[in-house]
């Protein structure tokens, strides 16, 4: 029952971000809630699995589907990211303008080495960032991201609750969507696309 507060945690976030964000996109519809006009989550500064520092900016042109979690997640973290291949194949020749980026809430686990192995074995061009544990708790804070370490039986068994659902943002840098945990593919790659044209 670990996975409850997860999807609490999700569901308080697309519930706020839909009562306090008036759409802005027009006549445009989405699947997943529209936070169009939301005042964070504007940049960040982190190195990837390659060893290459990355900053938003440098994936102007794609839509960026922008993940927090952990490799030791059972259940939700490998889910979203088997989601986020088959949302990317959906999209056909159009996936190749799309971004996934997958950010660590447990550097202590999780260095580069594991990152390296973990990320890229959902889509090769999946990337896994990471910082420091300060970095981390401060890049959360600043993108709205809660996670909370759960002891296990051991000092090294941890798990973390956090956000389970998927910021995503437009070719031009901007946040536009919260994709709510168990969206299906096909309804993603719909709103993606629609980011795309």
């Amino acid at each position: 029952m670990r996975w409850i507060p997860v999807l609490l945690a999700s569901l308080l976030f697309a519930t706020s971000a839909a009562c306090d964000l008036v759409t802005r996109s027009g006549t445009t519809t989405f699947n997943a809630v529209d936070i169009t006009g939301a005042d964070y989550a504007k940049d960040f500064h982190l190195m990837d699995h390659t060893g290459t520092a990355r900053a938003l900016g440098d994936f102007k042109g794609k839509a960026v589907l922008l993940f927090f979690g952990y490799t030791h997640c059972p259940d939700v973290c490998p889910t979203t990211l088997v989601d986020a291949a088959k949302m990317i194949k959906n999209l056909g020749t159009d996936g190749q303008r799309v971004q996934v980026l997958f950010v660590t809430l447990d550097p202590k686990r999780d260095t580069p080495e594991v990152l390296a192995k973990y990320v890229p074995a959902f889509g090769k061009d999946f990337l896994g960032l990471y910082t420091t544990e300060s970095g981390t708790r401060e890049m959360a804070k600043d993108f709205h991201i809660f996670y909370e370490e759960r002891p296990g039986t051991t000092s090294d068994s941890y798990t973390i609750d956090h956000t389970a659902g998927t910021l995503v943002f437009d070719p031009q840098g901007r946040l536009r969507l919260f994709v709510s945990y168990g969206m299906a593919p096909d309804k993603m790659a719909s709103d993606v696309k629609k980011l795309l044209s």
